[in-house]
This record gives C-alpha cells, structure tokens and sequence, in this order.
C-alpha cells in the first residue's frame, strides 16, 4: 500500500474554487505517482476561509468553513472518485444534527463513498474558544488494504482511542493534525510513535504546515509528516519509517507492508499487541507515612 502525506501549507485561495483546484492537483500528482491514499490534514479546510476573510475573526473563519463544508466534502467525493484514491479529507468543522459544530475526519473511499471519525477529546482553544463539542466513539474504516483508523491530533494522546481501532483490526492509523508549536507537535508526534509500539502498528501524521497572519484560527502552524512503525524485526529500529521536512508544504509517498504488521503481532521480539492488558485495575494505594 502506498500512502501520500501532504504537508499542507496555508497560503489563502482566491476563491472556493481555487481551493477545489488545489486539492485536485495534489490528487492527481499523488495518484500518479501510485499512491493508493491521500490524507490531508487536520483543519486544512480552515485555509478555505482565507478566500473570504481578509483580517483575523475567529468567529467569521469558523462560520465562512461550516457554511461551506458540505460542498467541500462533496468536491472531495469526486475528487476522490475521478483519481481512484482513498481520500481522508483531513478534518473539517460540521455542524450536528444537534446544532453543535464539531471537527470530522471525512475518509471517502476510490467510489466516492464517505464515512466520518469525529475528535473525541478537545483541545482547550477548540472547546473554549470555537465551542467545538467532541463527536462519536473511535471506528474503522474498511478498505480493500484492510481496517484504517483515523484519531485526529489531540485524539492521539489518549491510548485507548487508537487502542479500540487496533482491537478493531487496524494496521494503520492516520492522524491528521494541526498543532500551533513545537511543543503540540512534539506531543502528537511522540504520541503517534508509542501508539505504534504499544499496538505494533503504522502510525502516520499529517501536519498542516507553515503562517497565516490572515487568521486567527490557523495563524501559526508546526510540524513535518512522518510514518511510524513498530521497532522490531523487519521496521526501522529507531520505528520511524519516513519523515518530510518541518514546516514545507510538500507531498510525501511511502510504502507500507501491512503483512508485516500480522507477522510482527505473531512472532515479533515482543508482543505488545497481544500482551496488552485490558482493563488494568486500579494500582493500590501504599502508604509509607
């Protein structure tokens, strides 16, 4: 299986369209350099508010995305459909049925047919500033390379959202995210690599990259892709597979073995997959004085 990793930068389009455009040729370029999947970033259609707001307004970016995320996913659906690729359309603001605005992973399939992962756990901007809610429990995704999970950057922090997608039958992870600093990207990053040694899996981040001093809502971003992997027999000993280079909008192509993964889970040098004890009861209480 072959994964295309964008690094997506924040240069604002000049319209709707343009934006549209953009995609397409990212589709295209991946898919013909062989790519079986494209997976953008977390928060990448915030770069579409750029078309229509010139100055920072947290509240003006957020409405201008959710007025337009429907289309936008449904241009992702053709995009997705024309190329032949698997398409995580990365993460975009969607009002519920309910009223509430919540941060959904869009994972489309080479037919156009769509399925979501929602952010569970919120970061304390999504929740205090935008009053994003956390949507539905972790799922997978069934394709014809296998079960792909997506947990969306804050997601990736918290082991037992990835740890139901690896029960689930994941070999893959996709962590789509979008982390102001250093330090944010550091905790998914470092996050994403004990994600794939606890459950011997890949793990891949996608970062949104580069300065919007147009926005207040993605006016600083930080980070490089990466493929992660178990450090064990037949994957890199050091469990990183590929990286890009921090803050460049770039496309980044990798190969995966997922029969590696069922063979690590079998006869590996450890078998943390397996060993995994779940639930642990709470740890006793010693008192020393």
């Amino acid at each position: 299986m072959k994964l295309a990793l964008a690094q997506f930068g924040v240069s604002p389009p000049p319209s709707f369209k343009a934006f549209i455009t953009r995609i397409e040729r990212l589709a295209a370029d991946a898919a013909l350099r062989g790519a079986d999947l494209l997976a953008l970033p977390e928060y990448f259609s915030m770069v579409l508010a750029g078309a229509s707001i010139k100055t920072p307004d947290l509240a003006a970016e957020l409405a201008a995305v959710v007025d337009q995320a429907e289309a936008l996913v449904a241009e992702l659906q053709t995009i997705a459909s024309r190329h032949r690729l698997y398409l995580l359309g990365g993460s975009v603001p969607m009002r519920g049925e309910d009223g509430n605005i919540c941060n959904r992973a869009p994972f489309i399939g080479p037919t156009g047919r769509l399925a979501f992962q929602d952010k569970q756990a919120m970061t304390r901007f999504e929740a205090e500033a935008w009053g994003i809610t956390g949507g539905k429990p972790p799922q997978v995704f069934n394709t014809r390379f296998g079960p792909i999970g997506v947990s969306i950057c804050y997601d990736s922090e918290f082991p037992l959202h990835i740890r139901a997608q690896a029960t689930a039958g994941a070999r893959l992870i996709l962590i789509p995210s979008c982390t102001e600093g250093e330090a944010g990207f550091n905790r998914v990053r470092l996050c994403a690599r004990a994600r794939a040694i606890e459950n011997q899996c890949y793990t891949a981040v996608i970062p949104l990259v580069g300065k919007a001093p147009w926005s207040a809502a993605i006016d600083s971003n930080h980070g490089h892709a990466a493929l992660y992997t178990p450090c064990d027999i037949g994957f890199p000993p050091d469990g990183t597979q590929t990286t890009g280079e921090v803050n460049v909008p770039d496309l980044i192509l990798t190969t995966l073995n997922l029969g590696a993964i069922d063979t690590v889970r079998i006869s590996g040098t450890v078998l943390n997959h397996r060993d995994w004890r779940n639930p642990i009861a709470p740890s006793p209480i010693v008192d020393l004085g």
